[in-house]
């Protein structure tokens, strides 16, 4: 029986590059693992015994970085929303109180990690 490959070994490079630039997301419980010819799949809010509750499957570098993008920068905003003592977490609103230089400066990882990634940043 022949196997089947769900992502392409080129895909899959792009992949590891994209997992390894947001490996400080392993920090607040979110994992990516490389699963072979199945892809690169991410693991989200492990609580002993019964494991990780969400996991999402990725054959895509592009929609792995976007994914990855946005868990970084909502994990970002949870832990200003914090500080700011607000209880409600709305990413925008959140986001818009923001100074402007914090703003940018949120704005500029995102190209940062699109260089560690050695992706296009579009």
């Amino acid at each position: 029986m022949e196997k089947k490959a769900y992502i392409t070994e080129e895909e899959q490079k792009k992949c590891r590059r994209v997992a390894d630039a947001f490996a400080e997301l392993e920090d607040v419980d979110v994992v990516v693992v490389d699963v072979g010819r199945y892809g690169f799949v991410k693991l989200q809010y492990y609580t002993p015994p019964t494991g990780f509750e969400n996991d999402f499957t990725f054959t895509d570098s592009m929609k792995l970085f976007d994914d990855l993008w946005e868990e970084w920068l909502h994990t970002q905003l949870i832990m200003m929303a914090k500080e700011m003592k607000i209880d409600d977490v709305d990413y925008d609103d959140i986001f818009k109180r923001l100074p402007e230089e914090k703003q940018n400066e949120l704005g500029g990882r995102k190209q940062h990690f699109a260089e560690l990634a050695g992706i296009e940043n579009g």
